[in-house]
């Protein structure tokens, strides 16, 4: 049963600027394991954008946006062949099973211009 979906839309042209302006972006925003993959990525900035979208996609699907967790609790990985999958870590894990989510199913696309994300949250 579906909890809640959420999209989100970035301009990564605008994650670039963050970027640039501020390097700690990356380190407060993403874990170690999602800031391997954009290493192995060769720091792509729309994959990083993805990623960004992604996890404002996940807060909406929870229904409460970003509140009482961080973004860095987050985590958007891939699998063998590359699906996105979702891993929460502290308060964001809390929060989900508080609220009663399972799991979250993710999409993620970019083109030149954008990256998007449509999570759906799942019950348990």
């Amino acid at each position: 049963m579906i909890y809640g979906n959420g999209v989100d839309i970035v301009e990564i042209r605008r994650i670039k600027e963050i970027i640039d302006n501020n390097p700690r972006f990356l380190t407060r925003n993403f874990s170690i394991r999602e800031n391997l993959l954009f290493q192995e990525k060769q720091m792509r900035i729309e994959t990083i954008a993805a990623g960004f979208a992604a996890k404002e996609a996940i807060s909406k699907a929870f229904g409460t946006g970003i509140r009482g967790f961080n973004l860095i609790d987050i985590e958007v990985l891939r699998n063998e062949l590359g699906k996105p999958i979702v891993y929460l870590n502290g308060k964001a894990k809390e929060t989900a099973e508080s609220i009663g989510i399972g799991s979250v199913e993710l999409s993620i696309s970019h083109s030149d211009d954008y990256a998007i994300a449509f999570a759906i949250a799942i019950v348990k």
